[in-house]
């Protein structure tokens, strides 16, 4: 397949074609139709991954996964450490997104930090992030060296846990001396009912009701420790 046959089939799979005229809207705007592409051969990646394993997952079975040519691909993606990596960045930019729950100085720390847990707990719900998960562990068993190193060059960037601990900290309403040990002990309280269970054992994910048990008494138990006393 060409450099034109490839574009057709990116066209066509959004419902644009050379004998129709390209719409306005973003759909099929080179880009969106680029990004979306990517995006199915990363989720046929990680389906790939999480069935075969790294080493034995095969290219073509992901073109095939995601629908897409063996050349579509690669013009992606230059192989399956370059996959992998993608799978990684987006595991990780989803733990990102707890930074837009930004602290608030005037706002009660335990309102805030209930709210942090529980978007980090519908975060875990996900049944995405938990395929992420379970491929990333799985290859950070087999191979802890590639998953190490990738995870190296991600670590530039905080959680939002962190983040927001940090800010707290730097306000004086929590008494932390390491902020990111204090966000570890926290995301640990929260992960022991709501990722390693069902990473481990294949258990539901859990529902509303206990969702918002665990996130407040998970910080309640987190400010008895931390929380200067007029924030408790």
């Amino acid at each position: 397949m060409d450099g034109a046959d490839a574009g057709a089939e990116i066209a066509a799979d959004a419902g644009c074609s050379e004998s129709s005229p390209t719409p306005t809207g973003d759909d099929c705007s080179p880009l969106r139709l680029t990004d979306r592409k990517r995006q199915a051969i990363v989720d046929a990646a990680i389906a790939e991954f999480r069935e075969h394993g790294f080493e034995v997952a095969n290219m073509d079975r992901i073109a095939a996964r995601a629908q897409v040519s063996k050349r579509t691909v690669y013009n992606h993606f230059a192989g399956k450490d370059a996959l992998f990596e993608a799978i990684v960045e987006r595991l990780f930019q989803s733990t990102q997104d707890l930074a837009d729950v930004a602290y608030q100085p005037d706002q009660p720390l335990r309102e805030q930090l209930v709210a942090l847990i529980q978007r980090k707990l519908g975060m875990m719900k996900d049944e995405q992030f938990i395929n992420l998960a379970r491929v990333l562990i799985a290859e950070a068993i087999h191979t802890p060296d590639r998953a190490r190193d990738m995870l190296a060059r991600l670590g530039s960037k905080e959680e939002g846990m962190t983040v927001w601990v940090r800010a707290a900290a730097a306000h004086g309403r929590l008494e932390v001396a390491d902020p990111a040990f204090a966000s570890a002990q926290l995301q640990a309280l929260v992960k022991g009912f709501a990722f390693w269970p069902q990473i481990t054992l294949g258990q539901p994910p859990l529902g509303e009701a206990d969702q918002q048990r665990i996130a407040a008494s998970t910080a309640d138990l987190f400010l008895r420790s931390y929380a200067r006393a007029t924030d408790r």
